[in-house]
C-alpha cells in the first residue's frame, strides 16, 4: 500500500466523526484507529522540546532554549501518525543536526508507523535552524518536524 493511501486514510479519520478505519488489499490489511488520548499526550510533546516548561518564561538568560520557537523558515513536516526517530538505529549517528546543510533529498530522520520505518527527506536544499520533536517521541499528521533555512 503506498503512503498516499495511508495518508489518504488519515486524512479521511481525521475529517470524520468515525473512531477507526480498516483496509484491505490484497494480504495487506490496515487499520486506523483514533485514540483520543493519545493525541492529547501527544500535543504536550512539544513544550519538552524547549527544555524549559514553565521556568522558560521568566528566565531570559537561556537564549537557546527559546530559539526553536523562534526560528523562521520552511517547516517538513510529518506526513503521517508515528514515533519520530532523529538516527537509523538507537547506536547510529543522527541523520541531521542543527546548523547543518542539507540536500533536496537527504535523509532527515525516520518515522515509524505500524512497524514500517518511513524516510522522511528534505524537499528543499537549505540548513537545519530547528529540530521541533525530541528523538523517541510521538508525532502526529502534518506536525512540523523541523524548520529549513
Amino acid at each position: 500500500m503506498s503512503l498516499e493511501k495511508v495518508k489518504a486514510l488519515l486524512e479521511l479519520l481525521s475529517a470524520s466523526d468515525a473512531d477507526e478505519i480498516e483496509v484491505a488489499e490484497g494480504d495487506l490489511s490496515i487499520k486506523v484507529k483514533r485514540n483520543r488520548q493519545q493525541t492529547v499526550e501527544a500535543f504536550h510533546y512539544a513544550p519538552p522540546a524547549h527544555l524549559g516548561g514553565n521556568n522558560s518564561h521568566s528566565a531570559p538568560a537561556e537564549p537557546q532554549e527559546s530559539e526553536p520557537a523562534q526560528a523562521s523558515g520552511h517547516e517538513i513536516k510529518s506526513p503521517m501518525v508515528g514515533t519520530f526517530y532523529r538516527s537509523p538505529a538507537p547506536d547510529a549517528k543522527v541523520f541531521t543536526d542543527v546548523g547543518l546543510a542539507v540536500s533536496k533529498g537527504d535523509v532527515l530522520c525516520i518515522v515509524e508507523a505500524m512497524k514500517m520505518m518511513n524516510q522522511i527527506e528534505a524537499d528543499r536544499s537549505g540548513t537545519v535552524a530547528a529540530i521541533l520533536v525530541e528523538d523517541g517521541s510521538a508525532v502526529e499528521y502534518d506536525q512540523p518536524l523541523f524548520i529549513i533555512q
